[in-house]
This record gives structure tokens, C-alpha cells and sequence, in this order.
């Protein structure tokens, strides 16, 4: 009797906020129709229709701000000390705008009401999620294959909303598998907070669940839909952050102060090596399924100016000679990597293991590349790139660029190089893909760069502007000449744009967002698992033996550098860069914060960093450093000042202690007594 109240308040529930919180989802979910009458749980989940309405719901719950990859409408947390942005400025921001700004937001300004609706969302996708898979069996218009698959959608949707969670709030409170009894009292019904290991191992578990029942692969209608590899990947990273030193062996102030309603600690303090291993074994479980590879393009010889002929990378002996996956002889490293973000490869993308598809809405990644785009293509001109990033890329022959880091005091003692790019080296062919009047501290870099920064004078391919002028257009962002500082907020902070995400037919011309190709979200992607499995082996001290995910293997993981070589050649292949050096393979230390650097670049922009840097403990110093780029104030005529880098005094930069979680909203607080709060953030309206 006591289940049978618990699907029905679950039921009603899904009918009080079905109409709410669709994002006006009459075409995606016109679930009105259907639900007029208090229809019973049982007509709902006997019929297939009323079935997959549900499951729809269910994952309505994981757009706006439960996107991975969004502009920062949805979620500020793929801009960190790497990318930022400007339009949300205080001088031009106005109080009804969601968004924070940027200073807001990287100095720790707001509040616990702010970018709350994560939680809402992720909970009720949870509560639907469970009265699913407690109910789709008694399904009779399906076959036993589809009601599996679609359990394991549902359970995978429930796992990655508690993944979502701790990712950005800590640890959480794990439901009970059957829901929560109407009936009880409110005492009763307060539920907690989990360890960040119990939480961990939830997701991880039920992860494995799914994949058993998931499918392999999707066809290219049900892009969006999970596969047995995106429960595994996502597994893969909730045992990574659980294996990382924020959440183990941490014995810090915040990690003390960080307790559940009982005074029990939240972080564990005991180190385990072991934990590192598993993390490892998840990655590996990935790689085995033999589905994913980076997604590579031909090598061109011949190419128009949207699509450049291959610049080949400088000589290497283990790489230039072989073809993929063993070298680079055969692919392009630059369009290879572009294209697998701007919208050139679709569904079928074999690098791609988990996405929302096009997510839609205002703030997706299509508003991001809007906001990226020069004025001169009608774009907003205010997303951008830190100094710090751009000295991230390494030149093309592997060595770090001359004067990286000197300015906040970590370099080598080189200086940045000065001259510019002359018509004389272009009609030559030198320093491709620079065009004459650029800074050579942008030549000769790896093809990377070339794909993600839109440094000063970089060649914007704006194939759809109507003006033949602008079609092929060298972008400076001088004051003074169109796309540099100005009185607006269109404007670059630090002189240096984002060129990842750009497809060579993006505009914004008459305000259009058609003009901008549509974009798949990136949200795992099997570069991401390669650079995993690598870190997880670095960290090990000893050997474990790990089963796979469905015990039919069982690994033997240590700090093999063979197999850590398996995580990095194909990346550093495809990107056109050498591999690291043999001293580097051997030193733990030095190998750490390569791979550090490495993620760094690959996945810039992509949500990555924000919690990279906490789940490291690299916050407190990272996200602390001023913010340098160019001397925006300088005009063509000052170009040497221009490119000297200084601290922006529009970018502001902190760190406090309250800011590796998100704070919890003061009115969870009340309705659920026994939830603690995030050290630093207060309980009181």
C-alpha cells in the first residue's frame, strides 16, 4: 500500500509541474493533451506514447542550466581563468538580467539564490527518473528489448543528475530507491547529506546498471539519447573526482568545516591510492568497448581560404612518417580538431560519447559562438581568451612559446618576441596561417591555437556575409578600429577572441541566428577519457586488480607508462604535436602538470577547467592571478604596447574559501532541515 501512495504522489507531482517547467516545450513535449485527466500510473506506463512522453520529461531536466557546454545564460562554468566574458559587465548590466557578470562570478559575489535552478531541475528529473524504472515493466505495447533500453535511459538520466549535483554543489543527498512517503512528516522526510564517496559510488553503480541495459550505439535521430559508453564515461568521471585531492585525503579548513547535519566529515581525509586505480580501470572500460576514436579529416593539399591546404607540422621522427592512428602523415591536425567542434561533424562524429544534441534555447553553444563573432559579422565581440591561455599552447615543434608565463612569474626567463608578419613572409609562404601586420608571438604555433584563438589580426572566414569585403576578413582589435575597445561593451577585454566553436558559414547578420550553423554539445568526449586514463595512471603508487564494468576482465592498473602513452599519442597525434619526453613520462610530478596543460587545451572552453581546477586543489592559486591579455587601450599606431601584455583592469580575479561549492539555496534549506550548507554561505534570507 505504502508503494503504491509513493508512485502516486510521484505521478501527481509530474502533473502539478509538467506544464511549468518545459521550457515552452510544445514542441518538444506536448504532453498537455495527454494529461488533461488524473490518469493512472498504470494507463500512463501501459501505453508507449504515455511512456516516452515521460522519459521526455525526464530529460527536459537536463537543458538550461544543466547543460555541460552552454554561453553562460545557462552556465557560467565554461569560463574560469582560461575564457571569460564581458557583456554582463556592471557598468552595462542591469538587475533583470539572469546572467551573472564576470567579475560576479570569478570573485566569488553572489549569492546563494543565484544559478539555482540546477538543483530544482536535477531533483525532479530524479523523482521522474525513479517513478520510470519502478513502473515502465508493466508496459504492454513494447518489447522486452525496448522497455530495457529505455529503463536504462531513465537510470542513466537519474545517475547523471546526481553526477551534475556533486559536481557543482559537493555532496548531495542520495534519495531513497523507493522515493519518499507522502505521509510522513516533515522530520521524517529530511534527508541528509551523502560523503562525496557514497555519492561517487552511487553514481557508479548505477552507471553500471545502465549500461547493461543500454544500447551501443544510437542512430542519428536518438543523437541525444545515452549509449552503454556515455554511462560508462560518466562513470569514469565521477570516479576521477572522487580519486582527486579535493575529495581524497583532504584535510584542509574547508574540508573540516564541510559536515552533514551530525557533525560527520563530508571530504574523506584518508588518502587511498586505490581510488586512482578504479578511476583508471573506468577509462580503460571505455576504451575497450572498441566504439570511439578522434575524429580526424583527410590530408589536404590543395584547400580555398575557409578551408586551407594542411599545414604540415614540423619534421618528428616517431609521428610525421606514419599514417593515423600511429601519425600524422595522412590527417589534417588543424581541421581535424576545428571541425569537431563548429558543426562540420554531426551524429557521426566518433569522438562523440555523450551529447544533448543541438540543446536549443537562448544560451546554447550557437549563443556562445554569436557572442564570439566580430562585430564586423554582426557578432556581440565580448567572449574571450586570458594571456594565460594563450601561453598555454605550445609551439609546433612542442617547445613552450618564448616568454610564456613571465608575467605572472613562472616563466622560463625568455622574452616574448617582437616583429610582425610581413607581405614579403606571406608571399613567401612563412608563418601560415598569419597574415601580414600579425604579432610573431603568434607564429609558428601548433594547429590547436590556430583552431581556438582569434588572436590580433587572425583571418575571420565569414562566408556568409553579404558584403564581399567582409567574406575573408583580418580582425584587429586596436582601439579605434571597429572590433577593438569602445564605449559599448562590444569589445574584447584582453584584445584576444575565441575562434573555437566558429564554423567558416557563422554570421549574426540581421540579428539571424540561422546564419550560425547549429552545434552538437560536447558533453563527453572520448579525448577527455584518453586524457583521464592517462592522469589516473600517473598517480599511482602500487598495483591493483580491478574488474572490468561486467567482470568479464580484470585489469591489472598501475603507473605503466605504455599504457599512459595509450591516453596521450592519439591526442597529441591528432593535435600535431610531438610527445612528451621520456624524463617527462617518468617524473610523476612533471608528468601531472603536463597533463594539467594538456586538458587545459583540449578541452578549452568546454566545461572542463572550472572544475579542474577545484577538483586539483589549483584554484586558490590559479583563479587568484590577474587577469592579463593585450594593452586594449593602445591603437594601431601603439601596436608594440598593444601586445605587451598587462593586467586588464576590466577582468577582476579572487579566490575565497566559500567558492569550491556552489552554495545551496536558502529555501532548500528550509524545506529539508537535516541539509547542511556549503562552508562560507549563510543559511538566512
Amino acid at each position: 500500500m505504502k508503494i503504491v501512495m509513493i508512485n502516486r504522489i510521484y505521478f501527481l507531482l509530474f502533473i502539478a509541474v509538467v506544464s511549468g517547467i518545459l521550457f515552452s516545450c510544445t514542441d518538444y513535449l506536448k504532453s498537455d493533451q495527454y494529461f488533461k485527466d488524473r490518469m493512472t500510473l498504470e494507463k500512463t506506463f501501459s501505453s508507449k506514447q504515455y511512456s516516452e512522453q515521460w522519459l521526455a520529461h525526464v530529460y527536459s531536466a537536463m537543458k538550461d542550466e544543466n547543460a555541460d557546454v552552454a554561453s553562460k545564460g545557462a552556465t557560467p562554468h565554461c569560463f574560469a581563468d582560461d575564457m571569460y566574458y564581458g557583456d554582463r559587465d556592471g557598468d552595462y548590466d542591469s538587475k533583470d538580467i539572469a546572467a551573472l557578470s564576470y567579475n560576479e562570478f570569478h570573485t566569488g559575489a553572489y549569492s546563494e539564490n543565484d544559478k539555482q535552478g540546477s538543483w530544482e531541475q536535477s531533483y525532479k528529473g530524479i523523482r521522474n527518473a525513479t517513478t520510470f524504472i519502478q513502473n515502465i515493466d508493466m508496459n504492454t505495447e513494447m518489447t522486452l528489448e525496448e522497455i530495457a533500453d529505455y529503463k536504462g535511459q531513465a537510470r542513466f538520466a537519474r545517475a547523471y543528475f546526481y553526477w551534475l549535483l556533486l559536481r557543482k554543489y559537493g555532496p548531495i543527498p542520495i534519495l531513497p530507491e523507493n522515493g519518499l512517503d507522502y505521509t510522513d512528516s516533515y522530520d521524517d522526510l529530511a534527508t541528509p547529506r551523502n560523503t562525496y564517496e557514497e555519492c561517487a559510488e552511487y553514481i557508479s553503480k548505477e552507471m553500471v546498471l545502465a549500461a547493461k541495459d543500454l544500447k551501443l550505439k544510437r542512430d542519428r535521430l536518438s543523437i541525444a539519447r545515452p549509449t552503454r559508453g556515455s554511462a560508462l564515461a560518466a562513470r569514469a568521471k565521477a570516479l576521477l573526482y572522487a580519486a582527486s585531492p579535493l575529495a581524497n585525503g583532504n584535510t584542509d579548513d574547508f574540508a573540516m568545516a564541510l559536515v552533514d547535519d551530525k557533525g560527520n566529515k563530508l571530504l574523506s581525509a584518508t588518502y587511498s591510492d586505490e581510488k586512482w586505480a578504479k578511476a583508471a580501470a573506468a577509462a580503460k572500460d571505455v576504451m575497450e568497448l572498441g566504439v570511439y576514436e578522434l575524429y580526424t579529416t583527410n590530408f589536404r593539399a590543395t584547400g580555398n581560404s575557409s578551408y586551407p591546404p594542411t599545414i604540415v607540422p614540423p619534421f618528428d621522427a616517431e609521428f610525421s612518417d606514419n599514417n593515423w592512428p600511429d601519425g600524422w602523415k595522412n590527417i589534417d591536425p588543424f581541421e581535424s580538431y576545428r571541425s569537431v567542434f563548429n558543426g562540420t561533424v554531426g551524429s557521426d562524429n566518433p569522438e562523440l560519447i555523450f551529447t544533448r544534441g543541438n540543446v536549443g534555447g537562448v544560451d546554447d553553444i550557437r549563443a556562445m559562438a554569436i557572442h564570439q563573432l566580430p562585430r564586423t559579422a554582426s557578432g556581440w565581440n565580448t567572449h574571450g581568451l586570458t594571456q594565460k591561455q594563450v601561453d598555454a599552447y605550445y609551439m609546433n615543434n612542442g617547445t613552450d612559446a618564448p616568454g610564456k608565463d613571465m608575467e605572472i612569474g613562472r616563466g622560463d626567463g625568455s622574452n616574448r618576441l617582437t616583429g610582425y608578419v610581413t607581405q614579403a613572409d606571406v608571399n613567401n609562404g612563412l608563418y601560415k596561417p598569419l597574415k601580414r601586420d600579425v604579432s610573431l608571438q603568434y607564429a609558428d604555433r601548433e594547429p590547436r591555437f590556430y583552431a581556438s584563438v582569434a588572436y590580433n589580426g587572425s583571418l575571420w572566414h565569414l562566408e556568409n556575409e553579404p558584403e564581399d569585403v567582409n567574406k575573408e576578413k583580418q580582425i584587429f582589435y586596436y582601439r579605434g578600429d571597429g572590433n577593438g575597445y569602445t564605449n559599448t561593451m562590444f569589445w574584447l577585454r584582453t584584445g584576444i577572441g575565441v575562434m573555437k566553436f566558429i564554423h567558416p558559414r557563422d554570421t549574426y547578420r540581421n540579428g539571424n541566428s540561422n546564419f550560425v550553423v547549429p552545434k552538437l554539445e560536447p558533453a563527453i568526449r572520448y579525448a577527455d577519457i584518453l586524457l583521464m586514463y592517462a592522469e589516473a595512471l600517473n598517480e599511482l603508487t602500487g598495483s591493483f586488480s580491478i574488474p572490468s564494468w561486467d567482470e568479464s576482465a580484470t585489469y591489472v592498473i598501475s603507473r605503466d607508462i605504455n599504457e599512459m602513452r595509450k591516453g596521450i599519442h592519439p591526442v597529441r597525434i591528432r593535435a600535431g604535436v610531438p610527445d612528451y619526453s621520456d624524463d617527462t613520462y617518468s617524473s610523476q610530478d612533471e608528468f601531472r602538470e603536463t597533463i594539467k596543460r594538456e586538458r587545459q587545451i583540449e578541452l578549452m572552453g568546454e566545461g572542463q577547467r572550472y572544475y579542474d581546477l577545484r577538483r586539483w586543489k589549483d584554484a586558490p592559486v590559479e583563479e587568484s592571478l590577474p587577469i592579463y591579455g593585450c594593452n586594449v587601450l593602445m591603437t594601431s599606431a601603439q601596436r608594440d604596447l598593444f601586445h605587451t601584455p598587462v593586467a586588464e583592469w576590466a577582468l577582476q580575479s579572487t579566490f575565497s574559501r566559500k567558492m569550491w561549492f556552489w552554495p545551496i539555496r536558502h529555501s532548500e534549506l528550509k524545506r529539508n532541515k537535516r541539509l547542511t550548507q556549503n562552508p562560507g554561505w549563510t543559511y538566512n534570507d
